[in-house]
């Protein structure tokens, strides 16, 4: 009862994930058809479905699942898993409509209090079986972040009533709230998540070489939030700590390669499964690199100058190294079945609208003519993704 609740929790976050594929759609074709809707709003609706509908749902019901006590009476959790959709189908019905306004922050508001409450259900529920689990000491780091993340949203209010929207704080705010979510909370769940899989499997990360892993990790998370204050051109220091903090993530991730690239061979993967670990952590070698780049004056300059750079890299983070990192997930523990053709077509949806968006910054920045009918091919690629979406989800529908 228990495994089909999740699974239905898992196709909730789906219809998300489309939805806010969808409104990406609408948001690229804005410039072809001229739409009558304030894009502004429709970007705030767009991003905060695909966070906190598809990346935070999928990973709480995931963590959920593996982590707390099958025995636990599960009214609680219901609770708070339909409460957070209340949250989300109000933010959903909102933001495009107003932006930020009353009624889409009282619903931001609200997730916010409830994802609390499922931090505290979790940790209270966790299976004592578990507690020497070093994916489980990832994912309370994780949830570390998350709650930390949110006092982005919460300094907002302050500084719109104090220094207005257009001081540099209300923008440092964001990108609080947003690095602590992708590079602190999403991606520590993930790899808390998958240490658990290779852990149910017999294998036994050596203590030492786990702290220092994780240290090293921690480390990085903290010491790359200054990437995100560069737009200002602070002092060198600042750069300096940027720089290093993307350096120690690199070295991170390659000495958590070393633990792990013999004992994968445990999980008995299928093609899929280990094509999908290799694409997640060829991308994020790929993004450390270009934080390396912008923690370089130049760099950081010329990701401020040209916005799709930036959009590109979150884009890569979020479509790629944490959703196929979500898939991996959901389809080996059994909880959504990733069909290896709707992947191909996601992946070839997601990889050409990279090549594009990176190609426009660059051909900014190099002063190059754009083809013509450059926003109609990228609009058009773009379905791609929620058409992979929508297929997986009928494939799923039993």
């Amino acid at each position: 009862m228990k495994y089909r609740v999740h699974q239905q929790h898992v196709k909730i976050a789906m219809v998300y994930f489309g939805i806010a594929a969808l409104l990406g759609i609408l948001l690229r074709s804005y410039a072809i058809f001229s739409f009558d809707f304030n894009y502004r709003h429709m970007v705030h609706a767009h991003s905060h479905i695909a966070l906190l509908g598809w990346i935070y749902v999928a990973l709480t019901t995931i963590l959920h699942y593996c982590f707390v006590k099958r025995d636990t009476v599960d009214k609680k959790y219901s609770y708070i898993f339909w409460s957070t959709q209340a949250t989300l189908i109000g933010m959903l019905f909102t933001f495009p409509f107003q932006g930020y306004a009353l009624f889409s922050i009282i619903f931001s508001t609200l997730f916010l209090m409830v994802s609390y409450v499922y931090v505290y259900h979790f940790w209270k529920n966790i299976d004592p079986k578990y507690k020497h689990s070093k994916g489980l000491q990832c994912v309370k780091a994780a949830l570390i972040y998350m709650i930390i993340s949110s006092l982005g949203p919460w300094a907002l209010g302050a500084i719109m009533n104090t220094l207005g929207p257009q001081s540099i704080w209300y923008r440092l705010a964001i990108y609080f709230y947003l690095h602590f979510q992708y590079n602190g909370w999403m991606i520590l769940a993930l790899v808390g998540l998958f240490l658990f899989a290779l852990e149910q499997r017999g294998t036994i990360v050596p203590n030492k070489s786990f702290q220092r892993f994780f240290w090293m990790l921690n480390v990085g998370v903290v010491l790359t939030f200054f990437l995100s204050s560069l737009w200002i051109e602070p002092s060198a220091l600042i750069y300096l700590l940027a720089g290093l903090g993307a350096l120690i993530q690199l070295f991170a991730f390659l000495f958590f390669w070393e633990i792990i690239k013999n004992e994968i061979i445990n999980l008995s993967l299928s093609i899929l499964q280990n094509l999908f670990i290799k694409t997640v952590m060829l991308l994020v070698l790929i993004k450390i690199v270009l934080q390396l780049l912008t923690s370089l004056p130049y760099f950081a300059r010329m990701a401020t100058i040209y916005l799709e750079f930036t959009i590109g890299y979150l884009h890569m983070t979020f479509l790629g190294v944490i959703s196929i990192g979500l898939f991996f997930l959901m389809d080996y523990f059994g909880l959504f079945r990733i069909s290896k053709k709707l992947y191909r077509l996601y992946f070839l949806g997601f990889l050409i609208t990279e090549i594009l968006i990176f190609y426009k910054g660059f051909s900014a920045w190099q002063q190059w003519a754009v083809f013509d009918g450059y926003t109609e091919v990228l609009a058009l690629t773009s379905l791609l993704i929620p058409i992979s979406l929508v297929l997986l989800l009928v494939k799923n529908r039993s």
